[in-house]
């Protein structure tokens, strides 16, 4: 629809190149995908505005800003297999498929793997696999990864991600510290990280263990 496509086109202007955004690939992406089909129905009218949203089961799709800046600090080239821990809404999922060989996503709550799963299909999203399963495991049969991403919040570095990420290849994730959450950004070099920290952000916590109840929102 008209108003869909002009909303998602001015926050990509306002919220993501005014910002700072300035990866062209990135931008494109986030332009083309329809973001107000991985929110539910009634907060469709919301989908482009500048925060995140509910979608069930105690989860949210992150704020626009959020996804343009944690795409870009990957910085993708085309040729890299990602895994994402957390899939949620599939929206992140979607971006990446546009910029990535392969992404291999993760999502402990099994109602919305199967919801992710079938809009990544319809948007014929075919180097995308959506797994349910405990988001620790993360996905070691297709393991080393160029990248991984992990949308929600973690006390520390999960070592299970570390031993899965490739040489020089980057793992993105929130750490709570005190009562702040920090993005950070971390390169392995051999067995050593180097870490850099990025914004202040905010994310649901980082839980374990397969959601089999398909409890309401």
């Amino acid at each position: 629809m008209r108003e869909y496509n002009v909303a998602r086109r001015r926050m990509v202007d306002e919220q993501l190149r005014e910002r700072g955004i300035t990866n062209q690939a990135v931008l494109q992406a986030m332009a083309e995908v329809p973001r107000h089909l991985f929110v539910p129905p009634g907060l469709r009218h919301r989908a482009y505005a500048a925060c995140a949203l509910p979608i069930g089961f105690g989860q949210t799709i992150s704020k626009p800003f959020t996804v343009g800046l944690m795409t870009a600090l990957l910085e993708l080239q085309g040729g890299e297999r990602i895994l994402e821990i957390g899939t949620g809404s599939g929206y992140q999922a979607a971006i990446l498929s546009r910029l990535a060989a392969e992404v291999v996503t993760v999502e402990r709550v099994i109602a919305l793997a199967d919801s992710a799963r079938e809009l990544l299909t319809a948007f014929e999203c075919t180097n995308v696999s959506v797994r349910a399963a405990d988001g620790l495991d993360g996905a070691p049969d297709r393991a080393p990864f160029d990248a991984i991403i992990v949308t929600a919040c973690a006390t520390e570095v999960p070592q299970e991600m570390v031993n899965q990420l490739a040489d020089g290849g980057y793992l993105l994730l929130p750490l709570q510290r005190q009562n702040d959450q920090v993005l950070y950004r971390c390169q392995r070099h051999g067995e050593q990280l180097r870490v850099s920290a990025s914004l202040p952000v905010g994310f649901v916590p980082l839980q374990t263990g397969l959601q089999e109840a398909r409890a309401s929102a």
